[in-house]
């Protein structure tokens, strides 16, 4: 069966009662009406609450942010599934301007909560009522020095639609419209189709289908890169008018990261480039040349090119989950049972994956693109770790079910590791095994040292964009080049074609700051592994309590439940300890191949 004849479609009714649009519509109409009456009851009054009346009206928030919540997730995950169909961009479209005026409508509450002094919010905090937001509530308190006036924050938000919210969206259908013509098709493929021939085995294969990705973006180049230029400089309006001091600043702030912890954590990856440096030179010896190029990075580097089909995937991962903890089997078997997941590659999908944790009345859905290679198993276990770690916290209610960006990626390295140590228990031959640890170093490679020199690539056009002015299509080009030959030193020949790539990468656009939250994740889910291997069994509690915790404590909070201390400063290094020792892995297993190959 191809990969877009699976049956492997989502259920999005669970969302809208089985309503479908008109779902979306009772539930907006329902959160207007009682937007309008919490605003009518509690604006201006809100320093005035005694403890009961703060939680109650914690409740009612609740109650509207779910209804926004669900109506919203509904457009947005039909609008994934399908981005060419004008009805779902309509309905997503129609969310966003009316969850706007919803939005604006309470921006008040957060705005007053703010303005109370210290020491009587900290009384207000002990109340009764509020363990589902007690942490929220103190952490909202920290963006006190970045806030407007109530008209300026109404205005930026109902601004925000026809601007940031609809940039984000065009990018969207540009990329996902994306066309790719390889030369041995007859029918143009997907983006993401394409881009998995770059793990194919033949050099030829992967040259032919970089070189046809990169004709593929060349149309539409200038206009993405003006849409690029115009969120960089809608970006830094906010962030001047907001007071930040950087770039970055605004995503620390929300991922409850220090400005300085951050760049710890950047100059300690920058500081280990020769780990994935290493690591090319030597794959180019395994791949018989001189020196790899840009496109050679993913390919496999043995004859092991195992087809893994969709129920195969499916026992695999539960297994694996199950044998861990029968807490995370049962519940991962839920996506498969009750159609939480869409699989198939179909022509007008989102490309890439993710997990959508919608809201706590419902439950998280995962979007997959797969086509039946070995990595897709562990995609599939990566963004299952996603909705485990969504479905444990959803008692933590709408406020406190998400964390912080630095910590969401746990649960899906974890998960993810978890199924890699059961392929590589099966791996019989000695390629099988390079083949396996050579894709995961891979993958860290690609999460911790490739997202880091993404995050300096932000930083360039974000700082140039502010000091130079709208950038060219060259320039982005350059900074691009820079970034990654700071990453890959002489190691890999940068082609020209590959001077384009950064223009496909969503969340350059819809989450600006976003990616170091990647090596963040990955070097602390990698410690909590470590943590597991020392303690066996007995850690198993600890690491459910702390999925289940949610986004109820600050990170460093959550880290200690597993017993590791974020705040030392030689966290990063250990963390990048791990990944030096899969690197030393996988150079003994390639010695191993190539002694058998003479």
């Amino acid at each position: 069966m191809s990969t877009t004849e699976l049956d492997v479609a989502w259920n999005l009714e669970d969302l809208v009662d089985g309503e479908g649009a008109a779902g979306v519509d009772r539930q907006l109409d329902e959160a207007t009406s009682r937007a309008s009456a919490f605003a009518q009851r509690y604006a201006g009054k809100v320093a005035q609450l005694d403890g009961p009346g703060l939680a109650e009206a914690m409740a009612e928030l609740a109650a509207i942010t779910d209804l926004v919540g669900r109506a919203g997730s509904y457009a947005s995950l039909q609008f994934s599934a399908d981005t060419q169909k004008p009805e779902h961009g309509a309905l997503m479209q129609k969310v966003q301007e009316r969850g706007t005026v919803i939005e604006t409508t309470l921006v008040f509450f957060d705005l007053e909560w703010a303005a109370i002094d210290d020491a009587r919010a900290e009384e207000l905090l002990q109340a009764d009522g509020l363990e589902q937001c007690r942490h929220h509530l103190r952490t909202a308190r920290a963006y006190r020095p970045y806030l407007l006036s109530e008209p300026e924050e109404k205005l930026l938000a109902e601004k925000a639609v026809s601007g940031r919210d609809a940039w984000s969206r065009l990018f969207s259908e540009l990329t996902s419209a994306l066309q790719v013509h390889l030369p041995d098709q007859d029918e143009p493929v997907a983006l993401d189709v394409a881009l998995s021939r770059l793990q194919a085995g033949d050099r030829e294969v992967r040259r032919t289908a970089a070189e046809a990705v990169t004709a593929a973006l060349e149309p539409g180049l200038r206009t993405r890169a003006y849409l690029f230029n115009t969120l960089l400089h809608d970006k830094a309006v906010d962030d001047r008018l907001r007071g930040f001091p950087s770039w970055i600043s605004s995503r620390n702030l929300s991922n409850e990261a220090s400005d300085e912890s951050v760049q710890a954590l950047v100059d300690a990856v920058k500081g280990a480039y020769d780990i994935p440096r290493r690591w090319y030179t030597l794959k180019a010896k395994l791949l018989g040349i001189d020196r790899i190029a840009d496109y050679d990075r993913a390919a496999s580097v043995t004859g092991d090119e195992e087809q893994i089909l969709w129920e195969d995937a499916k026992d695999l991962v539960l297994e694996s989950f199950n044998d861990f903890s029968p807490v995370l089997g049962d519940t991962a078997r839920r996506f498969f049972d009750e159609r939480w997941i869409d699989a198939p590659v179909r022509p007008g999908k989102r490309g890439g994956a993710f997990c959508a944790y919608t809201t706590p009345t419902v439950h998280p859905y995962v979007l997959l693109n797969y086509t039946s290679l070995r990595r897709d198993v562990l995609t599939l276990a990566h963004e299952l770790g996603h909705g485990l770690h969504a479905a444990l916290a959803i008692p933590r209610g709408p406020f406190e079910q998400h964390t912080p960006l630095t910590v969401c990626e746990t649960a899906s390295v974890f998960g993810e590791t978890l199924v890699f140590k059961r392929l590589l228990g099966q791996a019989d031959t000695p390629e099988s095994r390079l083949s396996l640890l050579a894709g995961n170093l891979e993958d860290g490679i690609a999460t911790v040292f490739r997202q880091v020199a993404m995050n300096q690539f932000e930083h360039a056009v974000h700082t140039a964009r502010r000091e130079e002015g709208e950038l060219s299509v060259e320039r982005f080009g350059d900074l691009w080049h820079q970034t990654q030959h700071d990453l890959l030193g002489d190691a890999v020949e940068l082609t020209d074609g590959y001077r384009s790539w950064w223009s496909y990468i969503p969340h350059f656009i819809g989450s600006p700051g976003y990616v170091y939250a990647y090596a963040y994740g990955q070097l602390l889910a990698l410690s909590v592994y470590r943590r597991y291997e020392e303690e066996g069994a007995s850690f198993v509690p600890a690491y459910v309590d702390m999925l289940a915790a949610g986004g109820s404590r600050s990170p460093e909070e959550l880290g200690k439940i597993a017993g590791l201390d974020l705040t030392d400063p030689g966290f990063w290094t250990a963390g990048l300890g791990l990944v030096r020792q899969r690197l030393e892995e996988a150079e003994e297993a390639a010695e191993a191949v190539l002694a058998t190959r003479g």
